[in-house]
């Protein structure tokens, strides 16, 4: 916020809040005199930092497109590969919003894109940071957390176009579609090495965070924010969406939605009900690059035989699939890479 008067004092947040909630009565009683607008003191010291998390390509945008200097600059030229956290000040929280703004105005695609998702992040801190200081709700409400339903979702999982048949049979627990990819890499045996994303109506859900820094222009709903009870028929009624992994090999899924079935107060959830058959090793090439793989495993006078038994370990059954395993699997999950960063 900013002062009615630019000589005003900065205020602190007692008095701060009485003049917003003053000036919001005289608004309502007919009263107002224009916008309510004030300088906010600081409660914390000029040193404290805020986490900001970009993705490398837009770190890349702000250093070529804006007109930032000095230790903010330094920053993001120090920040290694990849999504990073970069630790910025008050101060430089607001020289960026006020040089990203700026270059936005100009910028073409896809760097206007990425200038306008820093923008977001930054706003964020200040919406959170100021209902903090207001005590208008935590920073996990701020943030709009959805809440779950608790119900149990059953599932078939089916890989489109092998033959036979690779299938897995699952139940889990309302969640987010970016947990519910985790069920499915975990109970078809994947190992999460490559992007994902989901098919649902016409619509593209996945993580953002990792799309962006993949591909330009790449539009999606938040699977991190995207519950499964917010796209499934309330009615119980069979629903089918399309889960897709490895955009280079092109594994896809057919994921069909069979109903809620009881909670059972006795169970664990996530569960693999049953399935057939090993998942594909990754890096294979896909539905067809697999099906050349089994036959050089099965075949001793193939080119190719000894060679794919060493990379593959040395042995390899497709029949093979235990749904005990596969529930340990899905219940152990996967390595929270956020949290590792």
């Amino acid at each position: 916020m900013t002062g009615r008067h630019d000589d005003e004092k900065p205020l602190t947040p007692a008095p701060a809040g009485q003049k917003l909630q003053t000036g919001l009565e005289d608004d309502r009683a007919g009263d107002g005199s224009g916008p309510i607008v004030f300088r906010l003191k600081r409660t914390k010291k000029a040193s404290h930092t805020y986490p900001l998390k970009l993705t490398q390509k837009q770190r890349e945008t702000l250093l070529e497109c804006t007109q930032l200097s000095g230790k903010l600059k330094k920053k993001f030229e120090l920040a290694g590969e990849g999504t990073q956290v970069v630790l910025v000040t008050w101060n430089e929280l607001h020289k960026l919003y006020d040089e990203t703004g700026q270059a936005a105005v100009y910028a073409r695609s896809p760097h206007r894109d990425r200038l306008m998702a820093v923008i977001s992040r930054v706003v964020n801190i200040f919406d959170e940071e100021e209902a903090e200081i207001f005590g208008l709700a935590t920073p996990a409400a701020a943030k709009g957390r959805p809440t779950k339903t608790g119900l149990v979702y059953q599932f078939k999982i089916t890989l489109v176009g092998a033959r036979p048949s690779i299938w897995r049979r699952i139940q889990v627990q309302d969640c987010t579609l970016d947990k519910f990819h985790e069920h499915i890499q975990t109970a078809m045996g994947w190992t999460n090495s490559h992007l994902h994303q989901f098919e649902i109506k016409g619509k593209r859900y996945g993580d953002p965070e990792l799309l962006d820094d993949g591909f330009d222009d790449f539009e999606c709903e938040d699977s991190t924010r995207t519950l499964l009870s917010h796209i499934l028929p309330q009615t119980g009624k069979r629903f089918t969406m399309s889960y897709n992994y490895d955009f280079g090999d092109g594994w896809e899924h057919e994921v069909v939605f069979e109903g809620s079935p009881p909670v059972d107060p006795k169970a664990k959830y996530p569960l693999c009900v049953e399935g057939e058959r090993a998942c594909p090793p990754e890096d294979c090439g896909g539905v067809w690059g697999y099906g050349d793989f089994l036959k050089a495993i099965s075949n001793p006078k193939h080119e190719e035989h000894e060679s794919m038994l060493q990379w593959i370990g040395g042995q390899f059954d497709p029949e093979e699939f235990d749904s005990k395993e596969a529930t340990k699997a899905m219940k152990k999950g996967l390595p929270d890479w956020r949290r590792m960063r």
